[in-house]
C-alpha cells in the first residue's frame, strides 16, 4: 500500500496521505509521495488544481517521531519537509482538513494556498512541548498571516486552536460540517478550475510574492507577470465569450 494516493477527479488531483494508523504522520515515504504528486499536478496540463487531505479523519499529525529517532529525515530536495513546505505546487492547492493538523501537519496545511476545514478540526504547533522547533514554515508564515502576538502565543505555548478560531484569524478559508471538508475543497477547486489558467497562474504568483516587493517596484513587477496575460489568446477568448454570453474555452496560451 502506498502511503500517499494521487487520484485525478476531472481537472482536480486529490492527494491523500494514507497512514491512518499513524495519524498520517510524515515519514520519508510520505514526503516522497507528496513531492511526486505535486510534480504530477504541475506537469499535467489537464489538471487545474489540487487538493491535499488525510485519510481516516485526521489531516496530519506532523513528523513521524519514531522514524525521526531512527535517523530518517522526511525532506525531498528543494521541496523541503513533507515534500511541500519549502516549494509547494505551481498550480492552486487546497488543504482539506479533518481532525488534527498538528506540528508539521499544520505546516503542510500552511504550505497550501487555501485551507478548507471541518468545524471540529484543530490546528497547532506543539514542537516546543517536545523540545523541538516548528522549523518547517509555521514560524515564518504565521507572523505574516495573523497578528504578531497571536503567532507568538501559538509558537511559545504549543497549545492548539479550533477551526472556527483559525477562520476568525484568516488561516482557514472556509468552514464545513464535520466530514465535509473534502467536499468543500472540491467546491472551491471547481470555482478555480473554471477560470483562465494563465490568469490563475499569474494571480497566484502575484499574491504570493507581493508582500516582499518594495513599494516603488510593486507595480512594475506586477506588470511583468500580468502583462503577457492581457495579450494572450485566453484574454481575447474571455472577452469574446462574455460578449457572446457563453462559457469560455481556454487554451492556456
Amino acid at each position: 500500500m502506498t502511503p500517499v494516493r494521487a487520484e485525478p477527479e476531472g481537472e482536480v488531483l486529490v492527494v491523500t496521505i494514507d497512514r491512518p494508523e499513524a495519524r498520517n504522520a510524515v515519514d520519508l515515504a510520505v514526503a516522497e509521495g507528496i513531492a511526486a504528486a505535486l510534480d504530477r499536478l504541475d506537469e499535467d496540463e489537464a489538471l487545474r488544481a489540487g487538493i491535499l487531505t488525510g485519510a481516516g479523519g485526521t489531516f496530519c499529525a506532523g513528523m513521524d517521531l519514531k522514524a525521526f529517532v531512527a535517523g530518517e529525515r522526511p525532506y525531498v530536495g528543494d521541496r523541503g519537509f513533507a515534500g511541500i513546505t519549502q516549494r509547494a505546487a505551481r498550480k492552486p492547492l487546497i488543504a482539506a482538513v479533518e481532525g488534527w493538523a498538528l506540528a508539521g501537519g499544520f505546516e503542510v496545511a500552511l504550505s497550501c494556498d487555501l485551507i478548507v476545514a471541518a468545524r471540529d478540526a484543530r490546528f497547532g504547533i506543539p514542537e516546543v512541548k517536545r523540545g523541538l522547533v516548528a522549523a518547517a514554515g509555521a514560524l515564518l508564515r504565521l507572523p505574516r498571516r495573523i497578528p504578531y502576538h497571536l503567532a507568538m502565543e501559538l509558537a511559545l505555548t504549543g497549545e492548539p486552536i479550533g477551526a472556527e478560531r483559525a477562520a476568525e484569524l484568516g488561516i482557514v478559508s472556509r468552514l464545513t460540517e464535520s466530514g465535509e471538508a473534502l467536499a468543500g475543497a472540491h467546491e472551491l477547486a471547481a470555482l478555480i478550475a473554471r477560470n483562465g489558467p494563465l490568469a490563475i497562474d499569474a494571480s497566484k504568483r502575484i499574491v504570493a510574492a507581493a508582500a516582499d516587493w518594495p513599494a516603488d517596484e510593486a507595480w512594475e513587477r506586477q506588470g511583468e507577470i500580468a502583462g503577457p496575460v492581457f495579450t494572450s489568446e485566453d484574454a481575447r477568448e474571455g472577452a469574446t465569450a462574455f460578449a457572446e454570453k457563453r462559457d469560455p474555452v481556454w487554451r492556456g496560451r
